[in-house]
């Protein structure tokens, strides 16, 4: 049993944490239609990869509707979206279609991808510590270095203030 008053972090929330200058770590994930899709597939391109909760959430379809309409913008200045979730490929893909998300969905099932990134562990829901995914996002550069390292984002105006860093009208 853990000692709620102790002021040390467990092992969960001390987890991986990145920084601008680590190297992203290396994936490959199935998307909506069931395909593999790798990081190495953007090598040389700049990527936003963004962790979500839940599919079809209410929080999770703000920030993936932002990041749908900003779509535009963010692959002008030469950015490629991708949402990565625990949520299998099948309600993924409900997901795309019901709210015309036309940039890739990736399935994490297993959370190696979320743990790699620090996405996942100890977080305050209402006063309550939970363990779950954390809301986060990553911006990885052409050399597959992490530029910026997000966590604990807020579903509502992340996505303004993303382009907002990232200099992009």
């Amino acid at each position: 049993m853990t000692n709620s008053t102790s002021p040390e972090p467990t092992q969960s929330d001390a987890s991986v944490r990145l920084s601008a200058g680590d190297a992203a770590p290396a994936f490959t994930l199935t998307d909506s239609e069931g395909a593999s899709v790798s990081l190495a597939d953007f090598a040389g391109s700049k990527v936003i990869l963004y962790f979500y909760p839940a599919a079809m959430t209410p929080g999770c379809t703000t920030q993936a509707c932002d990041f749908r309409d900003s779509l535009g913008s963010l692959q002008g200045a030469g950015y490629t979206v991708l949402g990565i979730s625990k949520d299998k490929p099948e309600t993924l893909k409900t997901f795309a279609e019901r709210d015309a998300l036309t940039f890739p969905l990736l399935s994490d099932q297993d959370l190696d991808v979320h743990q790699a990134y620090g996405a996942y562990g100890e977080k305050n829901s209402y006063g309550r510590i939970l363990t779950g995914v954390l809301r986060s996002t990553f911006v990885i550069d052409e050399s597959g270095s992490i530029e910026l390292a997000l966590y604990n984002v807020k579903a509502t105006g992340h996505v303004a203030s993303l382009r907002k860093k990232l200099k992009i009208a």
